[in-house]
């Protein structure tokens, strides 16, 4: 059985491994290779961002949205000047999932992005191994909430950038010099639209979990 994370350029098995060096080990290792072991990872970022489309980029199911039509009330709430064409926006969350094999499952979490939808994140963010925070180089300031709320809960995140029509592709050291990153925070560029780029962004935040961890059990 080979999952979407099955590429020929071995992103499924990379993303297996790192995932599965993650899980608790038990004692018996025949009911291992027969248990399905999941893992939660939340995708977050500002209003209009491109969570949605992360998500649904790289899900092997329809994914779950909770898509509401924009109206002419939130106009002077949400500033969607720079995402003309968007005119629908998420009200709960983005559900989707992706089985690596048939051990392992990743469940995507995608958060709103308003700040009035702020009171769900912790229930939506409970349990998450990671998270991927999009930013958007033309709106950097709509990534704060994210960056903060993650720094401050001590979740492992990465940053993808993910690039608009348009927008210029400042080099990597900017942005991180501009959203303030930790320098052993990973930042990539990202296209939410492209599944590859999806799973690259993915398997960074699996691998700096995996880091961190280690990291932590050397101290």
């Amino acid at each position: 059985m080979s999952g979407p994370f099955e590429s020929a350029s071995g992103w499924g098995a990379r993303s297996a491994s790192v995932t599965r060096r993650l899980q608790p080990e038990g004692n018996d290792a025949s009911a291992r290779t027969r248990k399905v072991s999941s893992v939660k990872l939340v995708v977050a970022g500002g209003f209009g961002v491109g969570k949605t489309t992360f998500v649904s980029a790289v899900s092997e199911i329809p994914p779950l949205t909770t898509e509401a039509a924009m109206t002419s009330e939130s106009k002077d709430v949400d500033d969607s000047s720079l995402v003309n064409a968007k005119t629908t926006t998420t009200v709960a969350m983005d559900f989707g999932r992706i089985t690596v094999d048939e051990t392992l499952v990743m469940y995507l979490f995608g958060t709103p992005g308003q700040e009035r939808f702020a009171f769900m994140w912790d229930d939506l963010c409970d349990g998450a191994l990671g998270a991927v925070v999009l930013a958007d180089t033309r709106r950097l300031a709509d990534s704060f909430v994210a960056l903060d709320y993650f720094e401050t809960r001590d979740t492992p995140f990465v940053v993808g950038v993910n690039h608009f029509a348009g927008s210029y592709h400042y080099p990597i050291p900017e942005v991180r010099e501009a959203l303030g990153v930790a320098p052993h925070i990973p930042i990539v560029d990202c296209d939410a639209r492209d599944r590859e780029s999806v799973k690259v962004a993915l398997v960074t935040l699996l691998q700096h979990v995996y880091e961190l961890r280690r990291a932590a059990l050397v101290r």
